[in-house]
């Protein structure tokens, strides 16, 4: 019998690419192995999710700066994360810093920039580095603790004093950020956000009226070509700010503290000062990578890294990724306290670098500098409990013990 011809021999199938959006996949052990492989088979592909259908996944660094870059032809007004579903344009579009593009974005951002500037930070550094030491102090008098719990009030204590919160009201307000964002379930976490958005709004048409020297008063009087913004928007924007302000410290705290646990050495050369704390924290960012992707939709139809992108398509920059590009980083899969340059993109970057930067790095400094003072080395006790979040990637459940030192 003669032999097919070769080209009606069906090739061999390509292995089904794995859901990017799926928590599970970023919590195994293997996660780095497997991002190589698909950053060397291709820099973008196409990527099926469970919640929002097809998408570009975009793996390697170059072209994830090319996309953050570039807001005229990747657009942030139809979302900035996926969740929202597929074709589903999420609350606040157009409305929201994190969900417009410039020149709009610049005048949302406009108001808020002096309160996270590095001299508007200053001012409040020790304030910020006292609360990080009375938190830490009470967690090593306690021993066994669960540092999830031991890092959250930080930010949002801080985040309370931006927003003037009053002070019989922080109790309160406390508590349904700590469902808002802390929940352990969606449920939770929707229900705190349905009381935290009463609470903004009602704050802010009484500032309106009778505004203060803090962030709730600035957004509420702030004007667009002589017009207040709605107040609906202003609340939009100040949750997103508190989102942001909470989650982001939270989560890559405590994802650095488990990762220098794990190193024995780091730890030690971040207690013995043989590390520097600036780069050291910089290489902690770039290593958890918590804001796991952003999300773009492409405004018109181009070209990246060899694959034809079509207008309205949604093209993920997976930043996890990007932060262990070889092409860039050396040893990408090795924390290095003191790489340089370290170019990473963990707080993002163009018009829509993380506008809380510095006030984080603020709060995650004084919190790292307050651990490795006040404690000899922390134990593990029982094992850690991954948030399942794509949004923010962490840890929900981090049981420690800590000896004083």
């Amino acid at each position: 019998m003669a032999a097919p011809a070769l080209d009606l021999i069906p090739a061999p199938a390509a292995p089904a690419a794995p859901d990017l959006s799926d928590p599970a996949l970023w919590e195994r052990p293997d996660a780095p192995e497997l991002i190589d492989a698909l950053r060397s088979a291709a820099p973008v592909q196409r990527s099926l999710t469970a919640t929002d259908g097809p998408v570009w996944s975009v793996l390697s660094y170059d072209l994830a700066a090319e996309v953050l870059r570039d807001t005229a032809t990747y657009s942030s007004e139809e979302g900035s994360l996926l969740g929202a579903g597929a074709g589903n344009t999420p609350v606040g579009a157009g409305r929201m810093m994190a969900l417009t593009d410039p020149p709009r974005h610049r005048e949302l951002r406009a108001p808020v920039v002096p309160f996270f500037s590095p001299s508007g930070v200053r001012g409040t550094r020790a304030g910020i580095v006292d609360l990080a030491t009375r938190i830490v102090d009470g967690a090593v008098r306690q021993g066994e603790v669960d540092l999830v719990d031991v890092v959250a009030p930080l930010p949002l204590t801080v985040m309370c004093d931006l927003l003037d919160v009053p002070e019989q009201d922080r109790e309160m307000v406390v508590k349904v950020c700590d469902d808002a964002f802390l929940g352990r379930t969606a449920e939770e976490r929707r229900a705190g956000h349905q009381r935290l958005i009463p609470y903004l709004m009602h704050q802010v048409m009484k500032r309106r009226a009778d505004p203060r020297d803090d962030l709730i008063s600035t957004m509420a009087t702030y004007r667009v070509a002589g017009r207040l913004l709605p107040v609906e928007d202003v609340v939009l924007n100040l949750d997103n700010i508190v989102v942001g302000g909470v989650q982001t410290v939270r989560h890559t705290a405590v994802m650095g503290l488990l990762a220098v646990v794990q190193r024995p050495r780091l730890w030690e050369a971040l207690q013995s000062g043989r590390a520097e704390m600036g780069a050291a924290l910089d290489e902690l960012l770039r290593w958890t990578s918590v804001g796991l992707h952003t999300l773009r939709v492409a405004s018109r139809d181009t070209e990246l890294g060899g694959q034809p992108i079509r207008k309205g398509e949604r093209v993920v920059v997976w930043t996890w990724a990007a932060n262990r590009d070889p092409a860039v980083f050396d040893r990408p899969h090795d924390i290095l306290l003191d790489r340089s340059p370290n170019r990473h993109l963990a707080l993002g970057l163009g018009a829509h670098y993380c506008i809380g930067a510095p006030l984080a790095k603020s709060e995650l400094t004084a919190l790292f500098e307050a651990v490795l003072t006040r404690v000899e080395r922390i134990e593990q006790t029982g094992p850690v409990q991954y948030n399942r979040s794509i949004i923010n990637f962490g840890l929900d459940r981090f049981p420690v013990r800590l000896i004083a030192r």
